[in-house]
C-alpha cells in the first residue's frame, strides 16, 4: 500500500499528514515527525483512536485525517487529568461517553480486612487455573446476561463488553470462581503481566450480598500478597456504587480517573 498523503489548511509551511501503514499516520514538518495517529480494534469490536502530537494545530490536522478515512463510531480513552489531550478530542467532536475510577488495592489480610472472611456455607473457591472451563463459561454467560438485562454493560469496564462472536472468556486460567456443588456462583479475573489487576468480580443476581464477592476478593488478594505483590489496580465505573463501595472497604483508595470519549 502506497503512503496516503492528507494535508489540512494548505500553506507554505502546512504539516503533512501521510498514513505511514494500516491505520498509522504520521505529521510531518520538513520530513521531521511531530505527530503520529493510531488506530486499533479492541478485543469487543470497537475501534479506538490515539493520537501523540507536539502542538495543538498538529493534533487538530491528524484528528481529520483520522476522521476522514475511519468509520464512525470511534472511541478513545484520556487521563482525565490530562486537560489538553481531552480538550483537543473535544475539538474534534469527541464527547464523554464514561468515567472509570482507578484504585489502588492493598493486598495484605490485615490491611484489607479479609484475613478471616471464608465464603458461604457450601461455597467454595477453586483456585485460578484449576476452574472448569464450561462452567466457566456458563456463569460468565449468565452474569453478562444479567448485567445487560438491568443496569447495561456501560457499568462495566470496557473490556467486559461482550464480543461479537459472543466469546468473552480470554485465558480461562486467569478466574478463580466461587462454586456450588452443581454450577458456579461468580468469578473473578486477575492479570499479572504488567501489574496485578483485578479485571472483572461479578456474582449471579440471585446469589449477590452472601460475601461472595468479599471471598473471591480475599481469595485473590491473598493469592497476590502471597507471591510478593503489595498492590494490585482496579477499573470501576463511577455509577457503580456497590462495586465502589466494596473496595473501598476493604482500603482501595481512588489514584485516577480515565474518560472514555465517543464520535
Amino acid at each position: 500500500m502506497n503512503p496516503k498523503p492528507f494535508t489540512s489548511g494548505l500553506s507554505k509551511n502546512a504539516v503533512l499528514i501521510t498514513r505511514v501503514a494500516d491505520r498509522q499516520w504520521h505529521a510531518l514538518d520538513d520530513d521531521l515527525v511531530v505527530g503520529r495517529g493510531y488506530a486499533e480494534h479492541r478485543p469487543d469490536g470497537r475501534l479506538f483512536v490515539s493520537i501523540d502530537a507536539w502542538h495543538a494545530a498538529t493534533f487538530d490536522r491528524l484528528a481529520e485525517a483520522l476522521l476522514a478515512e475511519l468509520r464512525a463510531p470511534l472511541y478513545t480513552v484520556v487521563d482525565e487529568a490530562d486537560a489538553e489531550l481531552t480538550a483537543g478530542w473535544r475539538r474534534a467532536g469527541f464527547t464523554i461517553r464514561r468515567r472509570e475510577w482507578e484504585y489502588v488495592v492493598p493486598t495484605g489480610p490485615r490491611v484489607t480486612g479479609l484475613e478471616a472472611v471464608l465464603p458461604p456455607s457450601g461455597v467454595t473457591i477453586v483456585p485460578a487455573g484449576q476452574a472448569d472451563e464450561r462452567l466457566l463459561r456458563a456463569v460468565d454467560r449468565a452474569i453478562r446476561d444479567e448485567v445487560g438485562a438491568t443496569v447495561g454493560w456501560q457499568s462495566m469496564p470496557a473490556e467486559v463488553i461482550p464480543r461479537p462472536e459472543g466469546d468473552t472468556i480470554v485465558d480461562p486460567s486467569k478466574y478463580a470462581v466461587a462454586a456450588a456443588p452443581d454450577r458456579y456462583l461468580g468469578l473473578i479475573r486477575v492479570v499479572t503481566a504488567n501489574r496485578p489487576r483485578i479485571g472483572l468480580v461479578a456474582v449471579r443476581a440471585g446469589d449477590q450480598r452472601r460475601g461472595i464477592a468479599r471471598a473471591l476478593l480475599a481469595h485473590a488478594l491473598g493469592t497476590l500478597h502471597r507471591s510478593g505483590f503489595a498492590t494490585a489496580h482496579a477499573e470501576v465505573h463511577q455509577s457503580n456504587q456497590a462495586a465502589s463501595a466494596l473496595f473501598e472497604g476493604i482500603g482501595a483508595r481512588p489514584m485516577s480517573s480515565n474518560l472514555e470519549l465517543v464520535r
